[in-house]
């Protein structure tokens, strides 16, 4: 089929914006580049995952839209701020705006699952004065674990852990949800069931998903898919269009 990419409306400013983007591990002799000349656009409601062999540059890349590493070289604007040179407080301001979501999950295993999520609450003025538990709750219920709210981490499965973490990167109503391979650890029906709930959570609230990920059971999902080789974006393929390999369509 014909090589395409996300239809991009003129009107619609992008959540992700990349542009030239370089960055580079080490000083002086050591130095090493490790990301070459990025370029892509996100936009919002989007699903896109992020594919590769490991060491291609993934979790940099995701590190960097999170403002979890400082963005070097080029141009990188996240929520309509640019990330290249900014402070540490614009960065947290963006950060705020943003659920992430980890492989090993990162539950506090001595705070319950409605601890947990509440605890993300806890980061935003705007909750402060609302009922907190009661926000926790809902959430879990709606991830399906209304009866395990008191559940410590340590007494639930690895899938329940999960929807923990959906449950607290979504219950601020983010406009951005990071996920560096949230199902690595699962079985191929806990994996699905997983990301089916993101995409469901994330759609209903309006929010863009950006994930990386190895599990090829769970690409048909994504809008589009985004490849990294050797530090570099090989390729870009809105699955809406084409079922090509994601490999073998270009950034425009």
């Amino acid at each position: 089929m014909s090589q395409t990419t996300f239809n991009q409306a003129p009107t619609m400013k992008p959540v992700i914006s990349v542009c030239h983007l370089n960055h580079y591990f080490g000083q002086g002799e050591l130095r090493k580049q490790v990301l070459f000349d990025i370029n892509f656009n996100i936009y919002p409601g989007e699903i896109v995952f992020m594919t590769g062999p490991s060491g291609s540059g993934k979790t940099t890349l995701l590190a960097l839209v999170g403002g979890l590493r400082s963005a070097q070289s080029g141009s990188l604007t996240i929520l309509g701020h640019q990330m290249c040179g900014a402070s540490k407080r614009d960065v947290m301001q963006v950060r705020r705006q943003i659920g992430y979501i980890f492989q090993a999950h990162n539950l506090l295993t001595f705070l319950t699952a409605k601890q947990n999520v509440r605890m993300s609450l806890e980061l935003h003025n705007q909750y402060l004065e609302q009922d907190m538990d009661g926000l926790a709750f809902d959430i879990l219920k709606t991830v399906g674990l209304s009866s395990r709210i008191d559940y410590y981490a340590d007494s639930l499965s690895g899938g329940q852990k999960q929807r923990v973490a959906i449950a607290r990167a979504l219950v601020s109503n983010p406009k951005l949800v990071l996920a560096d391979e949230p199902t690595a650890a699962l079985d191929s029906k806990s994996g699905r069931d997983v990301v089916e709930l993101m995409q469901r959570l994330a759609k209903e609230q309006g929010c863009t998903i950006l994930m990386v990920t190895h599990d090829n059971r769970i690409l048909d999902i994504a809008d589009r898919i985004i490849h990294m080789e050797d530090g570099r974006l090989v390729g870009n393929a809105n699955l809406a269009t084409t079922t090509s390999d994601p490999k073998t369509s270009n950034e425009t």
